[in-house]
C-alpha cells in the first residue's frame, strides 16, 4: 500500500474498526485452542448439567464463565477452539480462490484471443453450478468430510469474481507504455506478469480477498448448521449453531455466543475490504 493509499484508509473510520475486529477474530482463531480452559469435547455432566437435564448457565459452576452447552461440555472452551476451525476453513479456502483466479485471470486478460474466451467460458461454467447441491454430493462422496475436503469445495467455487476482475485489470495494464516496451525487449512473459502486471492489479484482488473471507465464514456456518461441514464432536461457529437451534427459545444464549463471533466476523471483514478498496481506488 502507497503512502496515499495509506492516508486514505486511516482517515477510514469504519476500515478502522473493521481492521480491529479482524485482528480481534483472527487473534481468537490463532490463539483459541490455547487460551480455552478446558478440553471441548470433555463432557461435565456432573457440574454442568442440572437436575433437570438442561446445561447450567453463565456462573453457576465457577471456572465455567459462559456455562455449559447440550451435551455439558464448556461453552467458552468450544467457542475458543470453534473460532480456529471456522478461520481456518475461511482463510484456506481465501487463499485457494485467490490462486486461481489471480492465475487464470493473469492468463486470460495478458493472452487474449481464444484462450480468453475458453478461460471466461470455464468462468461462466463454475458460476452455474449450485453450492448446495455440491456441498450434498459431498457429503454422499464422503462419509466425513474433513476442513480440507471443505476448504477446496469452497475455493473451487469461489474464484470466479477474481478472475473476472484481475482478467480486467490486466487488460488494461498490458497496454501501458512500458509494458508494451518490456515485450518489444523480448522478456519473459512470466516476468512482465510478476514484475509488472501484477503490482497494477494487486489493489483490487487484495480487497476483494479480504470481502471473500467474510463470505466463507459465512458458507462455512451454513454448511456446519446444515450437518454438511465440519462433523461433530469438531467445533465450529456453525455446527454450534445447529446444535443450540432446539433450545433455542429455552436457553436463547446457546445461540447468540456464536452468532455474535459470526456476525463480528462478518463485520468486520466487510468493513476492512471495502475500506481497502476505497484506498486502493478512489474514484470508487
Amino acid at each position: 500500500m502507497d503512502s496515499r493509499a495509506f492516508r486514505r484508509f486511516r482517515r477510514n473510520k469504519g476500515a478502522l474498526v473493521g481492521l480491529f475486529l479482524v485482528v480481534a477474530v483472527t487473534a481468537l482463531g490463532v490463539l483459541g485452542p490455547w487460551l480455552a480452559p478446558y478440553d471441548p469435547v470433555e463432557q461435565f455432566t456432573d457440574s454442568l448439567l442440572l437436575p433437570n437435564g438442561l446445561p447450567a448457565g453463565p456462573g453457576v459452576e465457577p471456572g465455567h464463565w459462559l456455562g455449559g452447552d447440550i451435551l455439558a461440555r464448556d461453552e467458552l472452551s468450544r467457542l475458543l477452539s470453534g473460532a480456529r476451525v471456522s478461520m481456518l476453513v475461511a482463510y484456506l479456502a481465501t487463499a485457494l480462490a485467490v490462486l486461481i483466479g489471480v492465475a487464470l485471470g493473469l492468463l486470460s486478460g495478458y493472452v487474449g484471443g481464444r484462450t480468453d474466451t475458453y478461460l471466461m467460458r470455464l468462468v461462466d461454467v463454475v458460476l452455474s453450478m449450485p453450492f448446495l447441491l455440491i456441498a450434498i454430493v459431498m457429503q454422499r462422496v464422503f462419509d466425513a468430510p474433513g476442513i480440507w475436503t471443505i476448504c477446496i469445495v469452497l475455493g473451487v467455487l469461489s474464484w470466479t469474481t477474481l478472475a473476472r476482475v484481475t482478467r480486467a485489470k490486466t487488460m488494461e495494464a498490458r497496454e501501458l507504455d512500458y509494458i508494451q516496451a518490456a515485450r518489444a525487449l523480448g522478456l519473459r512473459h512470466f516476468r512482465i506478469l510478476a514484475r509488472h502486471v501484477l503490482p497494477n492489479v494487486i489493489g483490487p484482488i487484495i480487497a476483494i480477498a479480504t470481502i471473500m473471507v467474510a463470505r466463507m465464514i459465512i458458507a462455512e456456518s451454513a454448511l456446519s448448521f446444515l450437518n454438511l461441514g465440519v462433523r461433530p464432536p469438531t467445533a465450529s461457529w456453525g455446527s454450534m449453531l445447529n446444535e443450540s437451534q432446539s433450545l433455542l427459545l429455552g436457553l436463547p444464549r446457546l445461540t447468540v455466543y456464536p452468532a455474535v463471533l459470526i456476525s463480528m466476523a462478518v463485520f468486520g471483514f466487510n468493513l476492512f475490504g471495502e475500506g481497502l478498496r476505497d484506498a486502493f481506488d478512489p474514484k470508487d
